[in-house]
């Protein structure tokens, strides 16, 4: 598949619906579909697995809502919703999906839909990566979504072992790699559970599971973290680190 091409999943219960999206898609050789899904249960395994650039999502489906699916994705596409229900157009951009299609609909208006996905590349993911932290029906995500080059990667809270502000930016290290945030340290702390996560200075946040040893050092304490790194816990947060003492 050559660089220009985007990869397309279908998702409808209905194969006349499926079928008309591949019958219109033939005018957009940059589209490649890679599946096709007859139901929501069935959407959320390929849409995680296969990572495509574009998800046409129908909403009344068996098993899985188009919602359900989307509020359960780790992985997260540009969309276009497809359903016969005009209820649901106002939720469908609500969270920001690209456009909604309300069948039956016509081929220009499908070419319209198709060129403002096209326009909308990185904004429309950002976009998506809001509705995803909006759906979240916990005050703490399990998950975060973080922007790595076209794609926004979903990353489990779990996995963080600390946090590094880098300018207006933030590092997130977890087990296996680093990824870079746009969203400062501050609004980050803010977001997630400080009965997991501990600032231990202006630039720095751990997570308490993370932690394997202390150390009282003249200049001040020192944490040591399961993988070997020594981070220095600034004045300002050290009666912090005393209350998780016993």
């Amino acid at each position: 598949m050559s660089r220009a091409e985007k990869k397309v999943v279908i998702v409808d219960d209905e194969i006349p619906a499926r079928n008309l999206l591949k019958e219109y898609l033939l005018d957009f050789p940059e589209l490649n579909i890679i599946a096709e899904c007859k139901n929501g249960i069935e959407a959320l395994g390929v849409i995680n697995a296969l990572q495509p650039d574009i998800v046409f999502l129908d909403i009344q489906m068996p098993g899985k809502t188009g919602f359900e699916v989307l509020q359960e994705m780790e992985y997260i596409p540009q969309l276009i919703f497809t359903t016969a229900y005009d209820q649901y157009a106002l939720k469908a951009f609500e969270v920001n999906a690209v456009d909604y299609l309300l069948k039956p609909y016509t081929k220009d208006r499908f070419a319209t839909a198709i060129s403002r996905l096209l326009s909308k590349g990185t904004e429309a993911l950002k976009g998506i990566q809001q509705l995803s932290e909006s759906f979240q029906s916990k005050i703490y995500p399990e998950r975060i979504l973080v922007e790595q080059g076209n794609k926004l990667v979903s990353i489990l809270i779990s996995d963080i072992l600390w946090i590094e502000a880098e300018g207006d930016y933030t590092r997130l290290h977890t087990r296996q790699q680093t990824y870079l945030s746009n969203k400062g340290i501050g609004e980050l702390e803010e977001r997630l559970d400080p009965r997991q996560f501990q600032r231990i200075h202006r630039s720095a946040i751990i997570a308490l599971g993370a932690i394997k040893e202390v150390h009282k050092e003249a200049s001040g304490p020192q944490v040591v973290l399961q993988n070997g790194l020594t981070l220095k816990v600034s004045r300002s947060y050290i009666e912090s680190i005393k209350r998780l003492i016993y």
